[in-house]
């Protein structure tokens, strides 16, 4: 039965925990984002069960993580926030998703455009060997309302170092400015092509795939705005432009 083994905290609002899972289980398939029912034992019997994206390094098959927003009201995250190292914690032996390196179709540039902890499911993908192979250049652009919600920066660095030249990043803030981050959101750097000209690549049909995360309102509007430029939803029966993941 997996445990806690390391709680990781980012901000007063956000934990991250890093879970032991028994090796060989499915919910650590390499090259992919999986999303799986996490399970935390509640009182008189009653279990909390929510979708989780689980962030699985390909090295490390015992440990899988799992970045999210407490939500105060909410049946699992106030528990999980207040776990202690060695608490017990279930997870469903078989991982499922569609939001993954292997489910994208060709193409020259990949954006990963996230919001908040959206930023997990890439961050699990671009540790793996998949994703470098599949696509000679990946940018991941993170958009925060505050500089300090900007995790997982000594882990992004370390990637731009492993892969001068395929791999770009982009920080965004919103509430206040921030040294080397964009100010703003997402949809209104695509809109006014300030992103594009951040990054130095066009975001077209002819050359992107684009994977969205996170927020619903930033999903729903960067997919509008993309299919003003042909851009389509990404479907198994119908390949298109754009995969997502509302992640909130």
């Amino acid at each position: 039965r997996p445990v806690v083994r390391r709680l990781l905290g980012l901000t007063p609002e956000r934990r991250a925990i890093v879970r032991a899972v028994h090796r060989g289980t499915t919910a650590t398939t390499v090259g992919t984002e999986r999303v799986m029912p996490a399970i935390l034992d509640v009182e008189d019997g009653v279990y909390a069960v929510r979708a989780t994206p689980i962030e699985a390094h390909p090295l490390l098959a015992a440990v899988a993580s799992d970045s999210f927003i407490v939500v105060p009201e909410g049946p699992l995250t106030p528990r999980l926030a207040t776990l202690a190292v060695g608490a017990p914690i279930w997870l469903a032996p078989r991982a499922n998703g569609f939001f993954s390196i292997g489910e994208l179709p060709e193409a020259e540039v990949l954006w990963c455009l996230s919001t908040g902890t959206g930023i997990g499911p890439f961050l699990s993908m671009l540790r793996t060997d998949d994703a470098w192979a599949r696509l000679p250049r990946i940018v991941l652009v993170h958009a925060v309302r505050n500089a300090e919600e900007l995790s997982f920066q000594e882990e992004i660095a370390g990637i731009k170092s492993a892969h001068p030249g395929a791999f770009t990043y982009v920080s965004m803030v919103s509430r206040e400015a921030h040294p080397g981050a964009m100010a703003g959101r997402i949809p209104a750097a695509i809109a006014d092509g300030r992103l594009e000209a951040q990054v130095g690549l066009a975001l077209s049909p002819e050359n992107s795939h684009v994977m969205l995360c996170g927020n619903p309102a930033m999903v729903d509007d960067v997919q509008a705005l993309l299919a003003t430029r042909g851009m389509r939803r990404h479907r198994r029966k119908e390949p298109g432009h754009v995969t997502v993941e509302t992640y909130w």
